[in-house]
């Protein structure tokens, strides 16, 4: 039997963040991205209440888009990753500004390489 997913879609408010479930009506908020991701859980498990079941965290999906996620990421410099992937620096500056929206396969090209420098962090070790 298959899983059901939840997509969730986050969006930035002036207090935080907030979420919505692309097919359902579901809805939250939350003043950090853990906090909303917590309360995403919790507002679908309210959902579900009725059919007597229960969703686990790894069933739920969240999307950003990269203007938002180069706003809540900002250690990440956009200059800099457009250079590591080989990308123009301008082309990604418009996708982050929302000027332009990325095909799928800059999408991928993009999140490979955020990909790719954290497997290296978490290989990375300090002294």
């Amino acid at each position: 039997m298959k899983t059901r997913r939840f997509k969730f879609v986050i969006e930035r408010t002036q207090t935080g963040y907030s979420a919505f479930e692309v097919n359902e009506p579901i809805f939250t908020t939350g003043a950090t991205m853990l906090e909303l991701q917590t309360n995403a859980l919790e507002a679908t498990n309210l959902f579900l209440e009725e059919a007597d079941k229960i969703a686990k965290m790894s069933q739920l999906d969240f999307e950003l888009d990269f203007q938002q996620f180069f706003e809540y990421y900002k250690v990440i410099n956009a200059k800099h990753l457009a250079a590591r992937i080989g990308m123009n620096e301008s082309l990604l500056s418009q996708y982050v500004n929302g000027k332009k929206k990325p095909s799928k396969k800059q999408v991928n090209r993009i999140v490979d390489g955020l990909h790719e420098i954290g497997r290296e962090l978490l290989d990375l070790t300090l002294v």
